[in-house]
């Protein structure tokens, strides 16, 4: 019998806006960076000028600012969507 394909059902967050906490959306893009950064550095990778799996060589292990944008954007759009999630789940972000 054969299996049915993977069909992936992610919470719907098309009607959730993010307005009220768009400034945490940057700090927490670089945090996501620092701490994918983080454990490259830790797993034994090392800036080098392209991806080098065999070599661990990676060319963005350098700061949150020194990215190109559309690293950025990539970090961004990942915490987009978790922020997204956690409002659509009924769950509320508040700035002590």
């Amino acid at each position: 019998m054969a299996e049915k394909p993977y069909i992936p059902h992610p919470i719907d967050t098309s009607r959730v806006s993010l307005s009220e906490v768009q400034p945490l959306l940057e700090d927490l893009a670089r945090n996501a960076h620092e701490v994918w950064a983080q454990k490259r550095i830790e797993d034994g990778w090392t800036l080098g000028p392209r991806r080098d799996d065999a070599q661990r060589t990676h060319p963005c292990l350098v700061p949150y600012e020194q990215l190109p944008e559309s690293e950025k954007e990539y970090d961004r759009a990942l915490v987009n969507q978790t922020l997204k999630t956690i409002l659509a789940l009924g769950y509320r972000i508040v700035k002590r």
